[in-house]
């Protein structure tokens, strides 16, 4: 009974400690499944790939600098290689695809796709439909919508999930937040148009440990992996796979396409508010 008594009071004793040691690592909890790009180094460059229109490049820009004030990573803005095949907006191996094009009044504003072998990130896309970014008829048109749509879309291709998905909950002051008015304001409070540092902290959680290879490639001439059929479509949620998680009523979705042998595309969706 006195060893245990010992044990006990030694945990407490610990326990306080290591919070002490690790204040910021105890209150991040929105990692996307534990999903991480595979590196060996403590921080790592991750390649954006640059495949949208004007209107998109300093939203783009806004969040690379954005993202790259976490510790363990650094974000470059390099030249897109989906060429004239926005449309598909294909995958390229080892880094992010970020694409906008008029995809259609289809529902959906923003999509991220991951493709992971494991628990590692191998690959990633972005999507801007600028169908409705572009179209004077809807809300999104605006700095503030596009700055929290490129900025959380980005954030999921590194492994990061929402921290709320209520859209008419006050703004934690982050893009992982949904809202109804990013800008924030009277009752919605702070603006979710950038990372907060609950982001920062859970990326130094998510990527806290090191792999024994790198799925992150620094070579800016990759090929897309375009001819391997791992694609999910841009239109149409049955070849995003399997709904796995839909909230809001619908407006926030989680799509999981399994490829076999351990290798899934997982697509996080954020759909337009159905009464525009």
């Amino acid at each position: 009974m006195f060893i245990t008594f010992q044990r006990h009071l030694l945990a407490a004793l610990l326990i306080p400690l290591a919070l002490a040691a690790f204040p910021t690592l105890t209150f991040a909890t929105h990692s996307w499944g534990g999903y991480h790009w595979a590196r060996t180094t403590a921080s790592f460059s991750l390649k954006l790939g640059d495949n949208v229109s004007s209107a998109w490049d300093s939203y783009l820009a806004t969040a690379s600098s954005d993202w790259t004030f976490s510790s363990v990573l650094d974000t470059t803005v390099v030249a897109g290689n989906a060429g004239s095949n926005l449309r598909k907006c294909p995958p390229t191996s080892g880094r992010v695809e970020v694409c906008s094009y008029t995809y259609g009044t289809n529902g959906w504003l923003g999509v991220a796709s991951i493709w992971i072998s494991g628990l590692h990130i191998t690959q990633g896309t972005v999507k801007m439909n600028d169908s409705y970014f572009n179209n004077p008829k809807y809300q999104y048109n605006t700095p503030a919508w596009r700055r929290l749509v490129m900025c959380q879309e980005v954030g999921h291709t590194f492994g990061l999930d929402h921290q709320d998905e209520t859209f008419g909950n006050a703004n934690l002051g982050t893009c992982m937040d949904y809202t109804n008015d990013p800008d924030g304001g009277g009752s919605y409070g702070l603006s979710n148009e950038h990372p907060n540092q609950h982001d920062y902290d859970e990326m130094g959680i998510i990527y806290l440990h090191l792999d024994s290879a790198a799925t992150v490639k620094q070579s800016v001439t990759n090929r897309p992996a375009a001819a391997n059929n791992d694609e999910p479509a841009q239109f149409g949620t049955a070849q995003w796979g399997k709904l796995v998680r839909s909230t809001n009523h619908g407006r926030t979705e989680l799509y999981d396409l399994d490829l076999g042998r351990g290798r899934k595309v997982l697509t996080q969706v954020i759909w337009a508010d159905p009464e525009e």
